[in-house]
Formats: C-alpha cells, structure tokens, sequence
C-alpha cells in the first residue's frame, strides 16, 4: 500500500512538472531553427482526450497559416527534437520519468501543407519504437532523452511528392494506470521532391486510438513484459 502510494505521489509530481514540446526539426543533420516549420501549441500540456482533435497536432494545431514548410527530397532523414522549456537547457529533453513510445506519422496533403487539418483517415505510421527491453525497463523515451531530445526517421522514398504534415508522438505511460493518460503531440509541415507513386495504408487521428487500447491504459510499473502501441504497424514503404 505505502509503495503504491509513493508510486501514485511520483508520478503525480512527474506530470505536473515536466511536460514538453517539440521545438525543432533537422533535415539530414542541418538543423532548421526553433520552431522553424512547425505548428507551435500554446503551452507544452498534453493531450489527455483521444477523441479530441487536439490530438492531430495539438492545440490550435489545425492549420499551419504563417507557418514555413521545409523542402526535402523524398528519402530524406528528419531528426525531431523535443525540450520541457524553451532553450536547450542539457536538462532531461522529456524528463526521466516519462516512459513510453515515440512513434511518427504522415499525411499527404491535398492541397498545401499550411492549409491541411490533418482530418479524416489520412495518417500513415512511419515509425514506432516502445518497450526495448522488459528486463531493465528501457523505453524509447530513454534513447531520446540520452540523445539530447532527438529522434530520426527516414522519409520513405516511394511516397509521391507533394505537400505533408509530419505528425511525431511521444505517449507518457506514467499515468496510463487508467484513463486519460498524456499524449505528447507536434506537427512539421513538408514539401516532398522526387519520390515515387505509393499509395499507403491509412488510419484517422483522432478516431483510430480508443480510451480502452493496451497502448494507452496501461500499468508501466506491475512487471510489464511487452507492450503494443496504438495505431497499428509501421509501413516501410
């Protein structure tokens, strides 16, 4: 009981002091600038409502007007970097207490990338990587914290050229033990050159997530062995 209580307590001063944003993107190592082609939240909460369309690309995340979109060629690697303030500060990017996936999705506008909401079954998975190691507890979140905040994926080259939003997820099971939990959301806006005639497979955010999933109530820290993220497998293009 005392132990559960403690457990409670941490997590509960975890998540009040420690949220986070992503604040900048690279494209095949250049860095791009602070917020340079991202849609920017108000403040760095969570999404707790996967019903909301908040959890497309955060707050007021439904359009990127005034937002800049960065030109890449298909096949290119984005390094997303995500910080609890404002400034790179050499604290923990995302705090050592949150465990979870950090997963990355696509979605090809039909017009421009500032003016696409992102609605609809559009989102294609790109990347996912979770639990790495059951015995020591390692999350992916880890490895993006013992690198400064960074994550990469390659954009895969088949997909057609275009304009896209990039939508990169970072889920804090910390309070997952029941439901709402903490979903870490930004969006990047993208030109893809080149590329080829890939028509992916697809699933709406919000509509494909469910309060009930096992990737998103879930208990971290009751001996947890495997884990299954939401949104199903990652196409490789």
């Amino acid at each position: 009981m005392k132990l559960t209580l403690l457990a409670t307590l941490a997590t509960a001063a975890i998540g009040a002091n420690a949220h986070f944003t992503m604040q900048y993107i690279w494209v095949n190592g250049v860095d791009q600038g602070q917020n340079a082609d991202i849609r920017v939240p108000p403040n760095n909460n969570p999404v707790t409502d996967v019903t909301s369309k908040d959890l497309t690309c955060n707050v007021n995340g439904l359009s990127g007007a005034g937002v800049s979109t960065v030109s890449i060629p298909a096949g290119t690697n984005i390094t997303f970097e995500w910080h609890q303030h404002a400034q790179r500060t050499g604290e923990d990017a995302i705090s050592g207490g949150h465990k979870g996936p950090v997963q990355v999705y696509i979605a090809k506008a039909p017009s421009t990338a500032a003016s696409f909401d992102g609605q609809g079954a559009v989102w294609t998975k790109i990347y996912s990587s979770g639990l790495l190691n059951p015995q020591t507890q390692e999350w992916a979140t880890d490895v993006v914290n013992a690198d400064n905040g960074k994550h990469s994926v390659v954009i895969p080259s088949s997909l057609p050229a275009g304009e896209y939003l990039l939508r990169a997820e970072i889920i804090a099971l910390h309070v997952a033990q029941s439901y709402p939990g903490a979903q870490f959301v930004s969006c990047a806006q993208v030109k893809i050159t080149g590329g080829g005639s890939a028509n992916p497979p697809k699933i709406a955010i919000p509509g494909d997530y469910k309060s009930g999933d096992p990737g998103i109530t879930v208990n971290i820290y009751n001996n947890l062995k495997s884990y299954t993220a939401p949104g199903g497998p990652v196409w490789s293009g």
